[in-house]
């Protein structure tokens, strides 16, 4: 056997082993919040750990999660093609349960001294979001309990709020009112669960 067909099937065999992160696969059902926590006691630790550090409602946090990312640890943004075939790189570089961009976790990895963190870790993604949810209110004055204008200055940056981006966007507004009504459900959920 040639040197190149063993390399050729070691880095096959390699590969299939996959070695990504654990718990990327999102939980069963997503639409109850004390079946996610029962599911993955991780969560539970993770977001439990962010609101006493943050003061971001655990609520708060599994609804942007959700609508970021659906609880998928390695989600991205989708790719872009060159006439309908050429892969040409990712629409931007959000990565994970919180879909952080690559500039935005940089600073937060800077700030909190935490070179280890990961996005595909949901107790990192967790500690991100309430990292930039503290931030967003000490800055533009959004409560942390108010999930939707949250959203907006999360998907939108917090210049990009303060210039009022978001008012240009349809869509996005109506987004914000889904993760501020599954934010409300998740709460009565977790309030009965508890």
């Amino acid at each position: 056997m040639g040197r190149t067909l063993r390399t050729l099937i070691l880095v096959a065999l390699v590969a299939a082993c996959g070695g990504g992160a654990s718990n990327v696969k999102p939980p069963r059902n997503l639409d109850d919040a004390c079946a996610i926590l029962r599911e993955r006691p991780d969560f539970k630790r993770a977001f439990k750990r962010t609101e006493r550090r943050w003061g971001v409602p655990i609520h708060v946090q599994m609804s942007t999660i959700y609508h970021e990312s659906k609880f998928e640890g390695d989600a991205r943004t989708p790719l872009r093609f060159v006439l309908g075939v050429l892969p040409m790189g990712r629409q931007s570089s959000a990565f994970g349960y919180s879909q952080a961009l690559d500039g935005t976790w940089d600073e937060y990895v800077a700030e909190s001294g935490s070179r280890r963190a990961r996005r595909d870790n949901i107790k990192d993604a967790a500690d991100f979001i309430g990292w930039y949810m503290n931030n967003t209110e000490k800055r533009l004055g959004i409560s942390k309990l108010d999930a939707r204008n949250q959203y907006l200055a999360y998907h939108e940056g917090q210049a990009g709020y303060r210039r009022g981006s978001h008012n240009r966007k349809s869509w996005l507004l109506a987004y914000a009112d889904r993760v501020h009504e599954r934010s409300l459900k998740y709460k009565v959920q977790l309030n009965r669960c508890r």
